[in-house]
């Protein structure tokens, strides 16, 4: 066996894997590809032989790209098996042996050294998203149907949101407390670029109900994308500098609205080393980390108007099965006056999003998305609530592939919320 390869994959937790299959109902692309390297125990038995030597790196490849991370396999596991911390020590281990050309690898520095980690670059992708969309150019694509040659490009332009300009939250930092309960406010990045009116409604949402919400101008990406691409460094100086940011500051909660990103911010302690000082800095700043959903249960919002609509909720995974907020998002979507919620049949099955999955594997995300279509057209919702911006998206994409957009929007939590309130 090869100690070095060993060491850098998670080799132990893999003897936690029992192979009962209680995961297996509760994978997607193992219900979608009907393939056992596909399953979470089929992922499990890839690492450990790799690092017993019996077959090479490269070999789990396709099995481990292929996963979503969702981690819903983690929330049925009765062994506890850690499966993202596997995982992600399998990603790692397949980005260093990559072979990447100079295209691939100018994309990866691009995006994960340059764009990602810059708010002055984000907000000029924003901008020219803003152009494409009231010049008319993305109209005209759509009515020409001039990507109808590329599926994936002509799917994922008719699915992109309609943007607004981004702009900085106005409020500047106040170390003087003027309320109770004291909230620094996380934007993230892809939430900024596409959905940064979510955001301005979630922080009137918090302040309208006796909350006192700040902006840090000093926050960073969270480094969920990093990470799943195995960039561990990158994730590690992501998290310290956003863990340094909020220290400043004397707040009881950080909240954000992105299902992924509230994953990644409370998954920080793991990557630090128990017992030194960045651990223990990582761990009390994720206890303060919050979904939007948690804040929102936690007051009496103040409905004034019914949202009269038949609604379907889609988790976020990471919401779900690492954050472990499961009632908070259903106790508020119950609540809103005039919302009939109808349960949709295996909502907690993941979309098919997963970061920029949908992305780099698109013919498969949309295997597991038509899957997850066939249960929303037998429950015929007329509005889609969503906890993420990737689910929103994708979920967006499978009302378009359908036909349904005439009938069926789809909304963030925090917008449904705020129409209720008349914010």
């Amino acid at each position: 066996m090869t100690e070095t390869l060993i060491e850098k994959l998670d080799y132990q937790a893999t003897f936690d894997c029992v192979q009962c299959g209680y995961c297996l109902p509760a994978c997607p692309t193992y219900l979608a590809f009907k393939k056992e390297k596909h399953s979470p125990r089929g992922r499990i038995n890839l690492v450990k032989m790799a690092a017993e030597g019996k077959i090479g790196i490269e070999d789990m490849r396709e099995g481990i790209d292929l996963c979503l991370g969702c981690r819903a396999c983690e929330t049925v596991c009765p062994t506890n098996v850690r499966y993202g911390d596997i995982l992600m020590s399998a990603v790692e281990v397949l980005k260093d042996n990559k072979k990447m050309g100079i295209f691939e690898k100018g994309v990866r520095r691009a995006a994960f050294k340059v764009v990602l980690k810059n708010k002055q670059i984000l907000r000029l992708v924003n901008k020219g998203l803003y152009a494409y969309q009231i010049s008319g150019v993305k109209r005209l694509i759509n009515r020409r149907n001039l990507l109808n040659p590329m599926e994936k490009y002509r799917d994922l332009n008719k699915a992109m949101p309609d943007v607004r300009l981004s702009r900085r939250l106005k409020n500047p930092p106040n170390p003087f407390r003027k309320s109770a309960i004291q909230v620094g406010f996380f934007q993230g990045c892809i939430m900024d670029v596409f959905f940064n009116r979510i955001n301005d409604l979630a922080v009137k949402i918090l302040s309208r109900h006796g909350m006192e919400v700040t902006n840090i101008p000093s926050q960073a990406c969270c480094g969920a994308l990093q990470h799943h691409a195995g960039e561990h460094n990158q994730t590690v100086e992501l998290a310290k500098k956003n863990i340094e940011a909020y220290e400043a500051y004397d707040f009881d909660y950080i909240v954000n609205t992105i299902g992924g990103c509230g994953a990644t911010l409370k998954e920080y302690p793991k990557l630090f080393k128990e017992g030194t000082e960045w651990h223990r800095r990582a761990v009390n700043f994720t206890a303060k980390i919050r979904d939007i959903s948690e804040m929102m249960a936690i007051v009496d919002l103040n409905f004034q108007y019914e949202v009269s609509k038949n609604a379907i909720f889609q988790p976020s995974c990471h919401l779900e099965n690492v954050q472990q907020v499961f009632e908070d998002p259903l106790k508020i979507i119950k609540s809103i006056p005039g919302l009939n919620y109808i349960e949709l049949k295996d909502k907690a099955l993941c979309c098919g999003s997963a970061g920029i999955y949908n992305i780099l594997h698109f013919e498969e995300s949309m295997q597991i998305l038509d899957m997850k279509m066939k249960n929303v057209k037998v429950a015929r919702p007329e509005l889609i609530i969503t906890s993420n911006p990737g689910c929103h998206i994708q979920m967006q994409l499978g009302v378009e592939r359908e036909g349904l957009s005439d009938e069926i929007s789809v909304k963030h939590i925090v917008e449904v919320v705020a129409e209720a309130c008349g914010i």
